[in-house]
């Protein structure tokens, strides 16, 4: 019986593959989660001019400028994890070597992909 006495969340270490999918479901809760607050700000754009003006001075905001890039952040990570998850469904990168491989490169593609939002919505 070498069962683990102790099943702490922080002494036990995820492989990279774990991380991802785990980050790949929170990306979809917090997408869910942004679906109405998108829909309200939408309609209310779309209502009449007054409405549109409103929307545009929130969103020129740090705080609701740093919102939408996690929106958008979330949604190219989710994207990225998904196309990865995918290509192995189809059967390709199915061994522990390039499951870590493409784990790797989605963390890559998505940190470059998140400073460049960031860049585009600050600059």
């Amino acid at each position: 019986m070498n069962r683990p006495l102790n099943l702490s969340l922080q002494t036990m270490r995820f492989p990279i593959t774990a991380i991802v999918s785990i980050l790949h479901r929170a990306s979809g809760v917090i997408l869910f989660l942004f679906i109405p607050v998108l829909l309200c700000v939408f309609s209310c754009s779309l209502d009449s001019p007054e409405g549109f003006e409103r929307v545009r001075a929130l969103l020129s905001g740090p705080l609701t400028t740093f919102l939408v890039w996690g929106f958008l952040a979330a949604l190219l990570y989710h994207l990225l994890a998904g196309l990865r998850h995918l290509v192995m469904d189809l059967g390709f990168a199915e061994t522990l070597t390039s499951a870590k491989a493409t784990s790797l490169t989605v963390f890559i593609l998505f940190g470059l992909g998140a400073i460049a939002l960031g860049v585009w919505l600050w600059v």
